[in-house]
């Protein structure tokens, strides 16, 4: 993983963990099937030498009986996947020796996965979540019922209303992104409507394309949600745009300053670009 992809993950990652602590600190697991202690607080873990995958949003949580739980946000099922979260895991349990609780959840596009990883003397068995098995339109019914009455939504509610676009449903994952948005937009409390926004709009950069990310963001604007919070996760997926872009212009040939001038990143990040892909040319 280069240097900028690197600084946008980490970016996102603090962003999502400022805005949505207090949501998941508090919202019982028990509907997905997560028998565990109650979470403490979630952890800001920078872990040397560990790659974090473009389509997964990864959480660690401290438990009240001191144990971690690790979350993964997965669009697909790979076995490659499983060995990156085991060897996130073991480098986890190495620096602080806590007992390490991993739970995967597959988007609604995952029908089946195997999540039992064995390699000799070493079995590595997290637990799973199937966005699948979970009736998206009837959720999204009961929270729109729930508002529309002026009812307080729970901890678990507010959950729901997060994930729901990764729910089985009869609508495209990007349309649901986006009334998703437009229900969270009716919560009285500002600071929870607010949160709630952001988190949908910043786990959508895990399972939809650039380009309904910007449709997204269109959606995004119609509801006036310009907070701060908006303005940095939206910062970031223009900078990951950019990095794509840069990406084009060198292989093109185009100058590291031109690359530079065009993009706005700095030189020191196209340099390591640059590097990366010579790199790659030489190994191919």
């Amino acid at each position: 993983m280069n240097e900028l992809e690197i600084k946008i993950t980490k970016h996102k990652s603090d962003v999502i963990q400022k805005y949505t602590s207090g949501l998941f600190k508090n919202a019982t697991l028990e509907f997905f099937g997560i028998n565990t202690a109650k979470i403490k607080e979630l952890i800001n873990v920078e872990l040397p030498v560990v790659e974090v995958g473009e389509s997964s949003a990864d959480f660690v949580f401290l438990l009240e009986d001191d144990k971690y739980l690790h979350f993964e946000f997965q669009n697909g099922f790979s076995r490659n996947d499983l060995t990156r979260f085991a060897g996130y895991d073991i480098r986890l349990y190495a620096r602080d020796g806590r007992e390490i609780i991993t739970v995967v959840i597959y988007s609604s596009d995952v029908k089946t996965a195997d999540t039992n990883l064995k390699i000799g003397s070493l079995t590595y068995t997290p637990e799973k979540i199937m966005m699948s098995d979970y009736d998206g339109n009837a959720v999204y019914s009961a929270l729109e019922a729930k508002l529309k009455s002026e009812q307080d939504l729970t901890d678990a509610d507010i959950l729901n209303l997060i994930l729901l676009p990764l729910m089985r449903n009869n609508i495209p994952k990007d349309e649901l992104a986006k009334k998703s948005i437009k229900l969270a937009n009716t919560i009285q409390n500002r600071n929870k409507r607010d949160t709630c926004i952001a988190s949908v709009f910043a786990f959508s950069s895990n399972y939809l394309t650039n380009v309904q990310i910007d449709e997204l963001w269109r959606e995004v604007s119609k509801v006036n949600a310009f907070t701060d919070m908006m303005t940095r996760i939206v910062d970031e997926h223009i900078s990951k745009r950019d990095f794509e872009i840069a990406k084009k212009l060198l292989k093109k040939g185009i100058s590291i300053e031109d690359v530079s001038d065009s993009t706005g990143l700095d030189i020191d990040v196209i340099e390591a670009l640059q590097e990366q892909l010579e790199q790659e040319d030489d190994d191919n």
